[in-house]
């Protein structure tokens, strides 16, 4: 109850006092006045109460209806996941060509299931290079970064190479989808679950090995734009759909389309490398 209620109720309830010494005196009459008045403050302290009532029960029914449409958003999230999926996308080789060209394959994959017309060759030659050459530098290796393109020979085993991230790849794939192209770099694999459910297959970055790997298969080396962790058992593939137990997709180095790996080991390997996902936006 506000304090200006309250206030108003004493001086009710102080002229009610008055009220009374002065009907001993004066009779009947003056008795139905202050009848009157304690009515009054009575209809005031119940209309304060009722307004208290109906603002506690609209606060309610907001809540409510706020629950009730958190669970209409939720089921509506739910039905656009799909529990299993099995896409169906090209199977390229990256082999004998590129041997160091998982990603560009495993973007070629991608473009084709778009309906796109390229090959891995044009990829290779299109995709952002970074020329920094092979060093070391005091113990150090010293090489380029693959945040911001190719790193070393693709064509060989026999000289210095690495990969190439995500950035590079969303660039190129750009040029063929300008407005299509999705980088899902970091999202949770729930959102890469609404794609695959749309028909859209996933580029990624995870390990040969499809497992977390341990922390001695990573190597730090400078670049021009800073140190970073890298691993050689990095690769790139095409998740392609999956179900309860099991993450199925393309893997380059592989004859046969759809691999599967157990689904809790592979997302280890995709997290630990990053969350790096690119898809395309269905028509």
């Amino acid at each position: 109850m506000s304090s200006s209620l309250i206030l108003l109720l004493a001086l009710i309830v102080l002229l009610l006092g008055a009220i009374t010494i002065y009907l001993l005196r004066t009779g009947w009459k003056m008795i139905v006045v202050a009848f009157c008045l304690a009515m009054l403050a009575l209809v005031m302290l119940r209309q304060h109460e009722f307004k208290a009532a109906i603002n506690r029960w609209k606060q309610l029914d907001f809540m409510k209806e706020e629950a009730s449409l958190r669970r209409v958003v939720s089921t509506f999230i739910e039905e656009d996941i799909k529990p299993f999926v099995l896409l169906d996308v090209p199977l390229i080789s990256q082999l004998p060509e590129l041997p160091r060209g998982c990603e560009v394959t495993s973007l070629a994959m991608l473009l084709q299931d778009a309906g796109v017309k390229v090959d891995k060759i044009t990829l290779a030659k299109q995709v952002k290079k970074d020329q920094t050459p092979f060093q070391r530098r005091n113990g150090k290796v010293y090489f380029g970064n693959p945040h911001d393109g190719f790193v070393g020979d693709m064509y060989s085993l026999t000289t210095p190479g690495l990969g190439v991230y995500h950035e590079p790849i969303e660039q190129l794939a750009k040029k063929y989808l300008p407005h299509r192209i999705v980088n899902l770099t970091g999202s949770d694999f729930s959102e890469l679950q609404k794609y695959l459910s749309q028909g859209s297959p996933i580029w990624i970055i995870t390990n040969s090995t499809f497992k977390k790997l341990p922390a001695s298969a990573f190597r730090e080396w400078d670049t021009p734009s800073g140190p970073i962790q890298i691993t050689y058992y990095e690769h790139s593939v095409v998740i392609t759909g999956y179900d309860k137990d099991y993450i199925y997709f393309n893997d380059p180095l592989k004859k046969t389309k759809n691999q599967k790996a157990p689904k809790a080991e592979f997302l280890d390997a995709w997290v630990q490398m990053g969350r790096q996902a690119i898809t395309y936006q269905s028509d």
